[in-house]
């Protein structure tokens, strides 16, 4: 297909249309799960008032919780830029050109980190 053809092939902004999608569905998933990781921390503490001896701090996981949150809705902004950066460019009929940087790469390294410092702090706490 030549470049004309590209621009009139609704499949292609479509397909762009369905990536945004997807980013969008990411960001809210890391939100609803970063709500659930900063309130578990009160069921903790339920948990512990039952129990007979000291009190226990539960902060950390609104620390965590809150970071997943943020994290959730930077993925959407950055999402949505990256495609408003492809429509741009499709509307002016130019070539694909790839970001610099993957944001699914960064996404996952971010997570990665995340979840290697609950896994320690769930080590180190016992």
């Amino acid at each position: 297909m030549s470049a004309d053809q590209d621009s009139l092939d609704p499949r292609i902004r479509l397909a762009g249309e369905r990536t945004q999608l997807a980013w969008i569905r990411t960001g809210l998933a890391m939100m609803g799960f970063g709500f659930v990781v900063a309130r578990f921390g009160i069921f903790l503490r339920e948990i512990e008032a039952k129990n007979v001896g000291p009190a226990q701090q539960f902060a950390f996981s609104l620390w965590i919780g809150t970071a997943l949150v943020m994290l959730g809705v930077a993925v959407c902004f950055v999402a949505s830029w990256q495609h408003y950066r492809f429509l741009k460019r499709f509307d002016q009929a130019l070539t694909y050109q790839p970001p610099r940087w993957s944001l699914g790469i960064a996404v996952a390294i971010i997570l990665g980190v995340i979840g290697l410092g609950m896994a320690l702090y769930l080590l180190l706490r016992n």
